[in-house]
């Protein structure tokens, strides 16, 4: 089948929404939203007011657009306090293996491919290390500066090893690294005792880590996220059980991220700041989003007063 849509202006785009029965209240603010967002975009968060059972997939009775950007905002909104959390564990994390690392296989640990499974391309991962800090290939250092003062730092003061020190390459790495860094440590004790420090299972922990890594990605590419059913998913902690039965939703994901900022920061106010987003949003279904009905009187979630 050949694609023949053709493109839609401002205009027609809003005369085809109303077609769907779609109640327009500001005609010039929705314009300025499928100018500065898109009718694409948003048609995203539409789907859900839509009856996909009927031809032309119109809009319940009653939908209006304003609904529709509410549950944008939301999204955005949502991203944003997601990434806050995945910041913390990811901080947190970096530390944790590189303190535990260097204090028992030196500054320099990483060098040594002994300390990771055989079948990870461990020259494969110094040659990125080397491409990322712009090293030449005849040895005599970095061809051009790294965005990094420190490490612009360690090349302008030392020549040998030809890489920084574990607590400075860390300071570059994503959590994709920190994740992949991880699962392909060779001591499975050490992965545990890793993982111990933040309240899991090494299985566990290795899992958890790897989604974070993805849903980190959909949020930094500004990607729908509350409903999304996650490619990758969060395996469920037996702990967890209680609160959570499947684990590729926003619900999986917040536990995930509550339990682990447990650890990290138990004084986070950030389940708090959760709550009082999605009470910002009366009207969230948050069955489509994972969350039971009585989430906020689990005692998982502790909200025993105002903070």
């Amino acid at each position: 089948m050949r694609f023949t849509k053709p493109p839609l202006t401002i205009a027609q785009q809003l005369t085809k929404l109303r077609a769907r029965s779609l109640t327009i209240g500001d005609p010039a603010a929705a314009e300025h939203c499928l100018r500065y967002v898109g009718y694409y975009r948003l048609s995203a968060y539409a789907l859900v007011f839509q009856d996909c059972t009927q031809p032309g997939k119109p809009f319940r009775p009653g939908t209006t657009f304003e609904q529709v950007i509410d549950l944008y905002r939301f999204d955005r909104e949502l991203r944003l306090l997601v990434l806050d959390a995945i910041e913390r564990v990811e901080v947190a994390v970096r530390s944790a293996l590189n303190n535990e690392l260097c204090l028992r296989h030196g500054a320099h640990w990483f060098i040594d491919g002994a300390h990771f499974h055989a079948e990870f391309d461990h020259a494969d991962f110094l040659d990125d290390l080397r491409e990322e800090y712009r090293l030449a290939s005849d040895g005599s250092g970095p061809e051009r500066p790294h965005q990094e003062v420190f490490i612009n730092h360690y090349y302008d003061k030392y020549g040998e090893p030809e890489l920084p020190p574990s607590w400075m390459i860390f300071e570059t790495f994503t959590i994709n690294m920190v994740s992949r860094m991880y699962r392909n440590l060779a001591s499975r004790p050490l992965r545990q005792a890793l993982a111990a420090t933040f309240g899991a299972d090494e299985s566990i922990f290795r899992g958890w880590l790897h989604t974070l890594s993805y849903v980190r990605n959909l949020c930094a590419h500004h990607a729908r996220l509350w409903n999304r059913r996650l490619v990758i998913k969060f395996t469920v902690a037996n702990k967890h059980r209680a609160v959570l039965d499947r684990g590729d939703t926003l619900y999986a994901t917040a536990v995930v991220l509550r339990s682990l900022l447990h650890r990290v920061a138990p004084d986070t106010q950030w389940h708090w700041r959760l709550r009082e987003l999605i009470s910002r949003y009366p009207g969230l279904p948050l069955g489509a989003m994972g969350f039971p009905p009585n989430w906020q009187q689990q005692s998982f979630w502790d909200f025993p007063h105002t903070p």
